[in-house]
Order: structure tokens, then C-alpha cells, then sequence
């Protein structure tokens, strides 16, 4: 009698950002995207990296009991400053202070990923790190770019992917898809891990 294959799990992107959902697509298989609810408030005490990872975990593990035999995607990113953690800012004026703090300095961007297996319980999870440094571009062309792009869900200000590359000089890391929000060459090597088929 032959074994019954099982199914493959089901790929879940926690996030509602178009540009993860973007990044996702490029591997070319069917998912499912989900909104987890996660308060992304740092914790005294944690770095840039902690924060990152903790919550990236926890958006993955959130969507666990609405998607049995799933693979869960959460990412989240942190941008750090001369030691001062930078979230998303929100309102337009947090976003001239953060644009203006950045001026002319290199910024590390955390970006973690973590993969949850609802099946098994396992979670694999990693942070990514790149660094950016600005331009030293006036408080006019920041008041343009924010005019144009409103990038205030967007850690630091400045969506690499549109046009805040403007205002970057230089970005060095090991995965050009973490600045964007997913760190791709790291999700196959978890993918690879819970033999997830890709090609």
C-alpha cells in the first residue's frame, strides 16, 4: 500500500506591507497574506537587533492558530542611529527629525526574519544587517521627498525602493532585499531547512 504524500504547507506572509508582499512574489509560489496584531513598542533595555527579532517572532507566531500546517513569515526592521533606535515615524514632522538626524551619517538597518512551522511548533529566526549612509541633503529637498513619497510607515524615512535613494550615498549589506523589508537569501535557507519546494 503507497504512503499518502502530505501536503505542502500552506506559505503565509504576516504583513501588510505591499513592498514584503512584493519581495515574496519573486520566489514564485502561492501565499497567503495575513495581519498580525503585534504592538511594536521596543522594551527597555533592547537592542536594535532584540527588538527586531522579537517582534519579527512575534508576528509569525501570532497568526499560529488561523493557519494550521503553515509556514509563517514575520519581518520586522529597526534602523539605528548613533545608538538610538528609529521606528516608523508616523507624522510628517517625526519624519523631517529623523531625515534631518540622518543627514550626512551611516545608519544600520536590523532587519529580522523569523519562520514559523504551525505544524511542528519551530521557528527559525535571523537578523539581517545593512548599513545606509545619507547625503548631506538640505531641509528642502527632505521636505520635497516627504511631500512626494510620505514614507511614514517606512523605519528611518526613506524608501530605498522609491524615491528616497536620492537621498542615500551608499548601502552596504549581504542581501538587498532586507533594506526593503525581507531578507530573501535568508527565507530560502529556512525554506530549504522545512524542505519547502521552491524550484
Amino acid at each position: 500500500m503507497q504512503k499518502q504524500a502530505h501536503p505542502a504547507p500552506r506559505l503565509v506572509l504576516a504583513s501588510t506591507s505591499v513592498y514584503r508582499k512584493e519581495l515574496l512574489s519573486r520566489l514564485g509560489v502561492p501565499f497567503e497574506v495575513a495581519a498580525p496584531e503585534v504592538d511594536e513598542t521596543p522594551l527597555s533595555g533592547e537592542t536594535a537587533a532584540q527588538t527586531s527579532e522579537r517582534l519579527a517572532i512575534a508576528k509569525a507566531q501570532a497568526l499560529a492558530a488561523r493557519f494550521p500546517a503553515s509556514l509563517i513569515i514575520g519581518s520586522d526592521q529597526v534602523a539605528l542611529l548613533n545608538g538610538e533606535q528609529l521606528g516608523k515615524p508616523g507624522t510628517h514632522a517625526r519624519a523631517v527629525a529623523q531625515l534631518q538626524a540622518m543627514r550626512g551619517q551611516s545608519i544600520d538597518f536590523h532587519t529580522a526574519l523569523a519562520l514559523h512551522n504551525t505544524a511542528t511548533g519551530q521557528t527559525q529566526s535571523v537578523v539581517d544587517i545593512t548599513r545606509v549612509t545619507m547625503r548631506n541633503y538640505t531641509d528642502a529637498q527632505i521636505e520635497s521627498y516627504l511631500q512626494r513619497e510620505q514614507p511614514y510607515n517606512c523605519a528611518g524615512s526613506a524608501k530605498t525602493e522609491g524615491l528616497g535613494v536620492v537621498m542615500i550615498a551608499s548601502i552596504e549589506g549581504r542581501d538587498p532585499a532586507a533594506i526593503i523589508g525581507l531578507p530573501l537569501i535568508e527565507l530560502v535557507s529556512m525554506l530549504n531547512a522545512e524542505q519547502f519546494a521552491l524550484l
